[in-house]
Order: C-alpha cells, then structure tokens, then sequence
C-alpha cells in the first residue's frame, strides 16, 4: 500500500527505532510511548486490520503473537507482565489502517485505559 504509513516504515522510507526484524515481522518503539516499554509489531504482509485477517493468515497470526511474546519478555516484561492490544477500526481507537499489536509494560497499567 503506497498511502500505508506502516508499509512506508517497513521499506525503509520513514525511519523508525526497531527493536526486531525478519522476513515476516517488524518491531518498533512507539513514537508516542505510554509506558516504559512501548513497541508495535506489525506483520510485513498489508493486513488492515484483525477483522480482515483470511483463514490461509491463522499461521501468520499465530506467529505475531508469539513473537510479540518474545520481544516483551526481551524487553524487560518477563517477570511483571506487559499487556498487549490490537485496536480495530475507529471505535476500537485504530489509527493505522495496518495490523499491529502494541505491546506495553514497565508499569502497573490501569484498567478500563480510557
């Protein structure tokens, strides 16, 4: 996607502090960070968002989530614990029209976020 500023990161035209990349994945520090450990992990294939995932990406899905697992456990969450959250569409507060999950910690957080 030639407008997707994730895709945009992922080829290299806008710069980003990453934490993690290969072939599938790329993990970077948030810009705007909430917490100590503030990082988006976004798959390299456009996906807009977790509505839109098709069932030959379940493989795909499973391996964000267990990477976003490992980088939070590298980070620093491994013993306090990190919360992670993909936000969907614009009532669920999705700003990024591409998949990605935040992964927070660092910090006790508290619940409802707002």
């Amino acid at each position: 996607m030639t407008d997707c500023i994730f895709c945009k990161i992922i080829a290299g035209e806008i710069p980003s502090r990453k934490i993690y990349e290969d072939d599938e994945f790329l993990a970077f520090h948030d810009i705007t960070p909430q917490a100590p450990v503030h990082f988006l992990l976004i798959p390299k294939k456009h996906i807009r968002n977790i509505m839109e995932l098709e069932p030959e990406d379940s493989v795909l899905a499973g391996r964000l989530l267990n990477k976003a697992q490992e980088l939070a456990k590298e980070q620093g969450c491994a013993e306090e614990g990190a919360r992670f959250v993909i936000n969907c569409k614009t009532n669920g507060g999705q700003t990024v029209d591409h998949l990605h999950i935040h992964v927070l910690g660092g910090r006790f957080l508290t619940w409802p976020p707002g």
